[in-house]
């Protein structure tokens, strides 16, 4: 009993200091983003940014206005978009197609960064995400049935004319919010890698899982890893997504693959349950995206695998 304590200990000890590390990485990224993205809010220069998208909407089978949402979403968590949606008059089927693209390219600017510092090129995993998103779309306004009945009422806040000093002080306590539950989900989430790791339940997890991760074009190795990025998500599993590629227990070729599945299909859970409890259908913003990024990760590997064959032919 006091052997597996002193166990549980050192899982502890050793897991805090690297999610000390990541957290200010983290907190020095998402502080200054959230403030430059509000002072944007402010000024009405995101509005003006969407207006420059609008046409696209159109061919994807949205209205001009839901632009907003989308802009909202690339610089911001879920929980923005939802309530820029909350005052539109949309039908079930449209905020279904905004909900995909949503979901694929929300708060790139901070996740994006995590998937450069875990090995990724930042440009292309920003490309990624933002053309897979209106990829997304464009399969969706031709997959979704036309009637997917009416969108429930959304209750939004009304909107309310701030003072600078009311807008600030509002940011400030979000902010401190976000801040306080990023600093207790990752701390724990790093805690119970650790744990894992101690108790050799992380080797169980890679020899159950590795040949589902197989199917989907990824390293058996990649099944932690795959469930961090799929249930918690990418800002609250950095620090275990940053430690293990950053200490070799991926390969970087591996952990790239990863991120190109990841960036397409992450928060499974949290993120696509923020949507149905809005009323869109569980199905379309969880399964497809899944095969989604499974499509993408397979392309991949035939592009990579066309490309070192032209190389061994033209060096032969």
């Amino acid at each position: 009993m006091a052997k597996t304590s002193q166990r549980i200990l050192n899982a502890i000890c050793s897991g805090l200091p690297k999610a000390g590390r990541t957290l200010v990485w983290l907190l020095k990224l998402i502080v200054p983003i959230s403030l430059g993205v509000q002072l944007l809010q402010y000024s009405g220069l995101l509005n003006y940014a969407a207006l420059a998208i609008n046409p696209l909407f159109h061919v994807i089978g949205l209205p001009g206005t839901s632009a907003i949402a989308f802009v909202c979403s690339l610089f911001l968590p879920l929980y923005a978009p939802i309530a820029v949606i909350g005052t539109m008059t949309l039908t079930i089927r449209q905020i279904s197609i905004l909900a995909i693209m949503c979901l694929i390219s929300h708060n790139t600017l901070v996740e994006t960064a995590v998937q450069k510092k875990t090995g990724s090129s930042y440009w292309f995993i920003w490309f990624l995400r933002i053309g897979m998103s209106f990829l997304a779309a464009f399969l969706w306004n031709i997959m979704l049935p036309e009637d997917m009945g009416a969108a429930p009422t959304i209750t939004a806040s009304a909107s309310v004319e701030q003072t600078f000093g009311q807008m600030m002080l509002a940011w400030s306590f979000s902010t401190l919010r976000l801040c306080l539950k990023i600093i207790l989900i990752v701390s724990g989430l790093m805690i119970l890698q650790r744990l894992l790791e101690e108790f050799h339940i992380m080797d169980v997890l890679a020899r159950v899982f590795a040949p589902f991760m197989r199917v989907m074009g990824l390293s058996g190795d990649c099944s932690f890893l795959w469930f961090v990025g799929n249930i918690i998500g990418l800002t609250y599993g950095s620090a275990v997504l940053i430690e293990q590629i950053q200490d070799g227990k991926l390969k970087p070729s591996d952990a790239r693959m990863l991120n190109n599945h990841l960036a397409i299909s992450h928060s499974l859970l949290e993120d696509s349950l923020l949507f149905i409890a809005i009323g869109v259908p569980a199905f379309w913003v969880t399964v497809p995206r899944l095969l989604l990024a499974i499509v993408v990760c397979w392309l991949i590997h035939g592009f990579r695998a066309i490309y070192l064959k032209k190389i061994r032919l033209n060096h032969f």
